[in-house]
């Protein structure tokens, strides 16, 4: 094979390649969602702010591990008590399992007393394919510059089991604690733990 098929080759090979994934320090991918209540949401509109992001699957039984022991709520309580944004995104497409209308995911907000700022509809998977978001839930925190600090699962107990909340160490408490204090984010990514994101095929 010669020199020049050679580059041809690379070259094409180089187009095809996948996005780079999102990682830790760099700029986070902005994005134009429509939460339930009609409102557009997106990272650049709070610049200046933390934000969370959390891939959200009502059905999921490690997302039902959080909701129903009341911790995924406790914690957007407290977060948001203290100024973060926090954006709950579903991108489970239309007939999969966790898709839901605006008015199923208020009422669910309602009968759960969610306290995220809002949730995010993505059916068409268009938010999740740029964070690559894998897995239910998967969690990103983005700093006030607008660059991910911290991404992957919200604990160190991939399970179901609620009873594997006490004791667990919660990386997101870790990432934001430390970021809002100034101080660099000591684990900064880990494998996400979850039921896997139930995109459009």
């Amino acid at each position: 094979m010669n020199a020049r098929r050679l580059v041809v080759l690379g070259l094409a090979a180089a187009i095809t390649l996948p996005a780079m994934a999102v990682k830790p320090g760099e700029m986070a991918p902005d994005f134009k969602g429509t939460d339930s209540n009609g409102k557009t949401q997106s990272v650049s509109q709070y610049k200046g702010k933390w934000v969370v992001l959390e891939w959200h699957n009502q059905g999921c039984p490690y997302e039902q591990k959080h909701y129903l022991s009341g911790n995924m709520e406790s914690l957007q309580k407290e977060w948001t008590g203290k100024g973060v944004v926090w954006l709950s995104i579903i991108s489970s497409a239309r007939g999969e399992q966790g898709y839901v209308t605006p008015a199923e995911e208020n009422e669910y907000i309602r009968k759960m007393k969610v306290a995220a700022t809002a949730v995010v509809l993505d059916p068409a998977g268009k938010i999740g394919h740029e964070y690559e978001a894998k897995t239910t839930p998967h969690m990103f925190v983005i700093n006030p510059e607008g660059k991910v600090v911290y991404m992957g699962a919200i604990d160190d107990q991939p399970s179901p089991d609620p009873s594997t909340l006490k004791g667990a160490r919660n990386y997101l408490n870790e990432a934001l604690t430390a970021g809002m204090a100034g101080k660099p984010v000591a684990v900064a990514a880990t494998r996400p733990y979850g039921c896997s994101v139930k995109y459009a095929e």
